[in-house]
């Protein structure tokens, strides 16, 4: 279990990477909200209120960020998040069947994650990949023509 003190130390080091990274001009908040997010694994609140000061955003404008892209979480993720695409082009190729064996291969419904913080699952509406679906992404891995009987393997690739 990581101390106050730890999560605190967390939270500066990552906004203070992606501010050196990227500037503190509003212009730039996507990838200041992604780049604290990929380091932190979410965007928890206290960082928000730190962004929101270096930045003098609101932070309401900031939450409404956060929780707008998939790609940001405010809620604590697993390690692999599995992006699922519920586009019309990817139903239309057996994306249902997909998302049926996904979701029994990890034992998560939409926006869960594991108890034991392994995999999180999320649908997006689209991963702009339209022209092999269905589609996954796994972290930054992208999986394309997915067919239900192929999930259990790409899967081991992530049994760390």
């Amino acid at each position: 279990m990581t101390s106050k003190n730890e999560k605190d130390r967390l939270i500066i080091e990552a906004i203070d990477s992606a501010i050196d990274h990227f500037g503190d001009s509003r212009e730039e908040l996507i990838p200041i909200l992604n780049h604290v997010n990929r380091k932190l694994g979410y965007l928890p609140s206290e960082a928000l209120e730190e962004i929101s000061n270096r930045l003098k955003s609101s932070r309401s404008q900031l939450f409404s960020v956060a929780s707008f892209y998939h790609m940001l979480s405010t809620k604590p993720r697993g390690k692999h998040v599995i992006q699922f695409c519920e586009s019309a082009p990817c139903h239309i190729v057996g994306g249902r069947e997909v998302w049926q064996a996904l979701k029994e291969a990890v034992n998560l419904e939409e926006n869960e994650t594991s108890p034991d913080g392994k995999w999180s699952l999320i649908t997006t509406s689209c991963l702009g990949l339209c022209g092999v679906g269905p589609v996954i992404v796994i972290d930054d891995d992208a999986y394309g023509n997915v067919t239900p009987e192929q999930i259990k393997d790409i899967l081991a690739k992530y049994s760390d």
